[in-house]
């Protein structure tokens, strides 16, 4: 996919997608007027373990967006955010993230340089207190570069999803209905701690 100003990238590790990217892959779009979205699932992030293979994860996370318009997700060698931008050399995209990424941005490996590549898009949910996020993007280098957009909250994460599938517990609500079908059907999440 050719990355232009309009374009949004949502990266992560996707150990499994749920309904709560696709939630803040659509406002994204909705929001910051973005015409296309590059989901990168990360192969490797070197910075926390995952449970499923990645071309799993790809596979879950085409079936996830599949329903959101004018999506690509693509499988990304790089474990650190920094290291596919430079591989990529976007034309100022919008790196989405949610507001706890934020609140963590200092630690990723070199956020300056991230900033220069691309403007971040802070998804915000109700409840979450502006004041600290406010404060964390003023000690960034280019606190321009950052804008907040509204987000429904979603009470979801990977982690439950996976350990509710090892409990062998539904996840219909958590998931789109086709990724929960694809992890009953490969049988991922069974045996997850």
């Amino acid at each position: 996919m050719e990355l232009d100003p309009t374009t949004g990238i949502l990266g992560g590790v996707f150990d499994p997608p749920h309904v709560g990217h696709v939630a803040l892959a659509r406002a994204g779009i909705e929001q910051l007027g973005l015409e296309k979205l590059l989901v990168l699932v990360v192969a490797n992030p070197g910075h926390k373990p995952t449970t499923a293979p990645a071309e799993t994860r790809l596979e879950l996370a085409r079936l996830a967006f599949e329903d959101v318009r004018d999506v690509e997700v693509e499988l990304d060698p790089y474990p650190r955010t920094v290291d596919s931008l430079e591989a990529r050399r976007p034309r100022d995209a919008v790196f989405l993230v949610g507001a706890d990424e934020l609140a963590d941005f200092t630690r990723w490996k070199d956020p300056e340089r991230v900033l220069e590549l691309v403007r971040l898009g802070v998804a915000m949910r109700p409840g979450v207190p502006y004041g600290p996020l406010r404060e964390a993007r003023t000690r960034l280098p280019a606190p321009d570069r950052i804008s907040f957009f509204e987000m429904e909250p979603m009470a979801v994460s990977s982690t439950e999803v996976r350990d509710r599938v090892a409990c062998g517990q539904p996840i219909d609500e958590l998931v789109p209905p086709k990724v929960a079908a694809a992890i009953a059907r490969l049988g991922v999440y069974q045996d997850a701690e």
